[in-house]
């Protein structure tokens, strides 16, 4: 298949690798002269703008987007939409809010451009050992990209989902269950590492868990690769990111009146990681001290 790929960084980059690497075409669009240099030497064939991309690749079109979640996926669809012509196709492949799809995708079929959210996960390994993609739209139309799927997938690492949105749900939902996984895995590490038994080996605990345990997982393999790098990891900052998924999938949680307190905890863990000092911790010190005469530990 011939695909334009508009976004190509990390994960843009390792999907065009890996389309090539079955025989696909893939030409290609970023900001950066020295991004699109570099896609060139793994066989993109990369364009200075997304009007020249578009321009240059045949119909029906298929353009990836591979772009940060919010605003700028939001404009890129809106430039495509005034490039695109009926019967051509637009796959999200980033990290949308399906909400953001369903209004997407209904923009684009006013047009009679048709789109597809592809949620994607497998992060920088994907490139090696395939993605899980999560595929939202019309059925028929997402079969027809079968031949891209497989190329792109781990071996039945890909499905239909539903109607547009669906993909991007599920892939939210996903990262959701992938916070609360990360932050007990987190817990029992320092628990490991803090407890009774302060001169445990965390490369050997997490190369046990990893083989063969009931909690063995891609991401307990990825614990044990840290460990090797730095046993303590005492050059690291505390401060956890998010990129939104995590509060949506909460979001949408209180919405449907779901109880999904695992997840909340865990995207609330993140809150508290970027605070040098916790006000709240201070209030909780001040009252045990009022109520009960606890010690205070000052600065």
């Amino acid at each position: 298949m011939n695909i334009g790929i508009i976004g190509l960084g990390k994960m843009g980059m390792a999907i065009a690798k890996r389309a090539i690497q079955h025989n696909h075409t893939v030409s290609g669009f970023a900001p950066s002269v020295e991004t699109r240099d570099l896609a060139a030497t793994f066989g993109v064939t990369p364009y200075e703008s997304i009007p020249d991309l578009v321009t240059n690749l045949p119909a029906p079109r298929t353009i990836w987007l591979m772009v940060p979640a919010g605003e700028i996926t939001r404009s890129t669809i809106t430039i495509l939409s005034e490039l695109l012509t009926a019967g051509d196709t637009v796959i999200d492949g980033g990290n949308s809010y399906f909400k953001d799809s369903q209004a997407h995708s209904e923009m684009l079929e006013s047009k009679s451009i048709n789109f597809i959210d592809a949620g994607t996960s497998g992060g920088l390994r994907g490139e090696q050992i395939g993605f899980s993609l999560m595929l939202g739209g019309k059925q028929e139309l997402i079969n027809s990209y079968e031949p891209l799927w497989e190329a792109l997938a781990a071996p039945e690492a890909y499905a239909y989902m539903g109607e547009a949105g669906s993909g991007h749900f599920v892939k939210m939902v996903h990262n959701g269950v992938e916070y609360g996984i990360m932050q007990a895995m987190a817990e029992g590490f320092e628990l490991v590492k803090s407890g009774p038994y302060p001169n445990l080996d965390l490369q050997q605990v997490s190369k046990v868990w990893k083989n063969g345990s009931i909690i063995r997982s891609f991401l307990m393999d990825l614990a044990y690769e840290a460990f090797q790098k730095e046993a303590d990891l005492s050059s690291l900052s505390d401060y956890v990111d998010d990129n939104g998924m995590g509060r949506w999938t909460v979001d949408t949680a209180i919405e449907h009146a779901i109880p999904a307190p695992v997840i909340t905890d865990a995207v609330f863990a993140r809150f508290r990681s970027r605070q040098d000092e916790s006000f709240a911790g201070k209030t909780l010190a001040a009252l045990r001290n009022e109520f009960g005469g606890h010690e205070i530990k000052k600065k």
